[in-house]
């Protein structure tokens, strides 16, 4: 084998880079500081050829950071796109669209749990509400308990791991000639809380003097609990059977009892309430002393998690 060794090669007239009419064939590493030349096409061993049509590569590429147009780049092994086209059933790591993710609801205290990738919820708390009063005398009827205040927010959680809930208990209902109970306080830890209605008046007493429903606190929107109908002290030969609880953010109160001359003195307890944060029913005397109220509706915590 020759060598040739030289400190400058140049073409036959010496003005110029020299001609290589038949290819060049280099093994070690080519070095150039510019590179003015345009080429039909450039095949690097057996895995790179690259010509007018673009470049197949057939082996790995390895770089920091690779962009296509200005829709893809891929960097740290990770690929982020403005746009994709396909059904995207191979893709693994995408970020949906943020918005409605998940709900839990709350009827009893507990914690909630940030899930993964949640950031914002809105949360609905209402107290419990109130238990309706206990009828008295004869034929008298109670007042009905007052609902649950409501409080709602909306709270970015992302920094955010848990919060302690509790859910405010229902008002019981009071029995004969008795005040009925009130309802519990429901909070979403330090953030928002709504108080308890307050029980109904029993019969034939003094009607509160001051509001006796609940109402919301620290929420973006504070709503009070509604009242229930009468304030106790009914006389002899009243229809009671219209009377009922206050109605909450859910829903109306429960339907107080009845009795009257009208049906022979016969006698229609009051329901229960179904809807939370409602007011209790009021009790109303038969003559026989009968007359319980009837149970607010327990308080909830209402809770939607968004992305």
């Amino acid at each position: 084998m020759s060598r040739l060794r030289a400190n400058q090669i140049t073409n036959e007239n010496a003005n110029g880079a020299p001609n290589f009419p038949h290819g060049l064939t280099v093994t070690g590493v080519v070095t150039a500081t510019t590179s003015a030349t345009t080429l039909s096409q450039i095949v690097v061993g057996s895995a790179v050829t690259a010509n007018s049509q673009g470049i197949d590569v057939t082996g790995i590429v390895t770089a920091t950071t690779i962009k296509v147009g200005s829709a893809i780049s891929m960097t740290d092994s990770a690929v982020s796109a403005t746009r994709y086209f396909g059904d995207g059933s191979q893709l693994s790591g995408i970020v949906s669209d943020s918005g409605l993710a998940s709900v839990q609801v709350f009827t009893s205290s507990g914690t909630w749990n940030r899930p993964s990738g949640i950031t914002k919820v809105k949360v609905i708390v209402t107290g419990g509400g109130g238990g309706g009063g206990g009828g008295g005398g004869t034929w008298n009827h109670g007042a009905g308990g007052a609902a649950g205040g409501t409080a709602i927010e909306t709270i970015d959680v992302s920094s955010t791991a848990s919060v302690s809930v509790t859910v405010g208990a229902a008002g019981a209902g009071g029995a004969h000639q008795t005040v009925g109970s009130n309802g519990g306080t429901s909070s979403f830890g330090s953030f928002c809380s709504a108080t308890g209605g307050r029980g109904g008046k029993n019969a034939a007493t003094t009607s509160y003097t001051t509001h006796n429903t609940g109402v919301g606190s620290g929420g973006d929107i504070n709503l009070y609990g509604g009242n229930g109908t009468s304030q106790g002290g009914g006389t002899a030969d009243d229809e009671t059977a219209g009377f009922v609880g206050g109605s909450s953010y859910w829903g109306g109160g429960a339907e107080g009892a009845g009795s009257n001359t009208s049906d022979a003195y016969t006698y229609h307890a009051p329901y229960h309430a179904l809807v939370y944060g409602a007011g209790g029913g009021p009790g109303d005397d038969d003559g026989n002393s009968r007359g319980n109220g009837s149970n607010g509706g327990a308080g909830v915590v209402y809770v939607e998690e968004y992305k």
